[in-house]
């Protein structure tokens, strides 16, 4: 059975509140979350003020940040962007994870260009390259998630970014694929398959993220997204894998199931619900995952 201090999650999908984030992490009887929003700001982009309050709040609660759920290169941005913005959330990054004690910062590899036009690689290498070693200089470990970015167009695209870029390593999402097209394949480009993703970026994953859901309708679609274990991401069968071959690192929860994360309007949101949905998301894995 995993530990439940292996399990970890984006409490902000639970609330924006951090009592609430607090609250459904020890709800499930975990000692972890992963930071990304409190209130209506990253962690990364808080007023200093508000910063200091939430650190020492959490140290209080005897909660641990294990990992940063950064902007830093993600799908929000395009490679041609300004790069003096990507750096300066580096640098606002780095005090706040050492302050907090955080080794992990999850980071991207911008958005991906419409597929058949020019992706700009050496471009992404380059940036990713001073990202990862400004974060190394600090002793902290950048790892780069397969989300809707440049090395999420397939497991090819993951691997290249390891080649390239020295120190970096990789987050896997066991849901991502599952709405992802497989760009290493030929036309008709098939959706990814998780596991078969899972088994050819694995000796590079130190963190897992767990999100489930079915193949959308149609390009460009949400998903439906699902408790762990009832869609196509094959949760089980990528954590039994990861254990019996030594996985060491924790398992977040990123249930997108009430509501996706990037809404565009997150007053519309009923937060009771989601907050009932973390809980019981947390709780589904565990149980799905009893006899790992």
């Amino acid at each position: 059975m995993i530990s439940k201090d292996r399990f970890t999650g984006f409490a902000d999908e639970a609330s924006r509140d951090l009592e609430k984030q607090i609250a459904a992490t020890k709800e499930l009887g975990w000692t972890a979350l992963s930071a990304r929003m409190i209130g209506d700001k990253n962690i990364h982009e808080m007023a200093e003020d508000d910063f200091a309050r939430a650190a020492d709040r959490l140290d209080e609660a005897g909660i641990r940040v294990v990992e940063f759920g950064s902007l830093i290169a993600n799908w929000g941005k395009t490679v041609d962007s300004d790069f003096d913005i990507t750096l300066a959330e580096v640098e606002r990054a780095i005090p706040r994870m050492q302050r907090l004690k955080t080794p992990l910062v999850r980071i991207m590899s911008y958005a991906q260009e419409p597929w058949g036009s020019d992706q700009q690689e050496a471009e992404r290498f380059r940036r990713l390259r001073e990202i990862v070693k400004r974060f190394a200089d600090a002793g902290m470990v950048a790892a780069h998630e397969n989300c809707m970015n440049w090395g999420g167009f397939s497991a090819q695209h993951s691997l290249r970014l390891v080649e390239e870029v020295p120190g970096l390593k990789l987050i896997f999402d066991t849901g991502n694929p599952v709405f992802q097209r497989d760009r290493s394949q030929p036309e008709p480009y098939p959706w990814q398959d998780a596991l078969a993703f899972w088994e050819q970026v694995r000796d590079h994953v130190v963190h897992i993220h767990v999100k489930d859901c079915h193949n959308p309708v149609k390009d460009g679609e949400e998903p439906e997204y699902t408790m762990p274990g009832e869609g196509q991401a094959q949760v089980r069968a990528v954590i039994k894998d990861a254990v019996d071959r030594g996985y060491e690192g924790l398992i977040a929860i990123e249930p997108h199931v009430a509501t996706v994360f990037h809404a565009a309007d997150p007053t519309s949101v009923d937060w009771q619900q989601c907050y009932d949905s973390y809980v019981e998301y947390g709780k589904r894995l565990m149980a799905l995952l009893a006899d790992v």
